[in-house]
């Protein structure tokens, strides 16, 4: 299962939602990585609990060699799992994010390794659960990602700027389903930051739902117990294992079919 956390739209709590629900794989016994594509390496600092300075420890090498003329080969393969990193919690792996995918993006572009990510997840066995951190943008690696992913699932903040991109979200993901990736499906809306009592919430998610979009029926509150997680670099069912929000990701987790 390669499953890639998506939206267009910054502070949706794609990196929270990636890291929890890897960390709940993983728990369960799944060996489980993280893969992070965003320059902020969000996920890589709540995994770690420090981003990597070496960008040749993180996936921008992978995209780096990409360019290389040599094909996709053996030599690359074994390049490729030497960026994963054991998290300090079991069965819970990463390969880190670095500023330094930024520069690199237009030489892929031009070069067209927009295939190279799915080539090397399918290459590999190592893993029984995947998941992909993305950039709050469509650009060369959040396409990588969709391209890679067999699954996305799409973040939703109650915000009523995040209802209007989310038209624009939907017609990427049947783009590149059409053009690049037949097997992506959407799992589903994760609505986020859900205030159970505040009318706004209620009546987006309610216009969501009469307008026919998967919205999932699980729900994360809001709560200070999230940054207190990333502060100590520790997914929620480890940090806080009893608390509502943690329930709440266990319940995301298992509407999802438990993968």
């Amino acid at each position: 299962m390669r499953r890639v956390i998506f939206n267009q739209k910054g502070g949706v709590g794609k990196s929270t939602i990636t890291c929890n629900l890897a960390a709940i794989s993983a728990a369960a016994g799944e060996s489980t990585l993280v893969i992070d594509l965003d320059i902020q390496a969000n996920s890589t600092q709540y995994l770690l609990g420090r981003k990597c300075a070496d960008p040749d420890a993180t996936i921008a090498r992978f995209f780096h060699d990409s360019l290389s003329l040599n094909p996709f080969g053996k030599a690359q393969h074994v390049q490729f799992m030497g960026l994963v990193q054991e998290t300090p919690f079991a069965n819970l792996c990463i390969i880190p994010a670095h500023s330094e995918l930024e520069p690199l993006q237009s030489r892929l572009e031009s070069r067209y390794k927009i295939y190279k990510l799915k080539e090397a997840l399918e290459k590999i066995n190592d893993f029984d659960r995947v998941y992909i951190d993305t950039p709050p943008m469509l650009n060369f690696y959040s396409r990588s990602a969709l391209i890679a992913a067999d699954r996305c699932l799409i973040p939703f903040d109650c915000d009523a700027f995040s209802r209007e991109a989310l038209d624009t979200l939907f017609d990427v993901i049947r783009e590149v389903r059409a053009d690049h990736n037949e097997r992506l499906s959407i799992e589903g809306i994760v609505v986020n930051q859900f205030q159970s009592r505040a009318n706004l919430p209620q009546k987006l998610v309610e216009a969501l739902e009469q307008a026919g979009h998967p919205v999932l029926k699980s729900r994360i509150s809001p709560s200070v117990k999230v940054r207190e997680s990333h502060s100590a670099s520790t997914p929620l069912i480890h940090y806080a294992p009893d608390h509502k929000l943690s329930d709440e990701f266990r319940a995301l987790h298992e509407e999802l079919g438990g993968d």
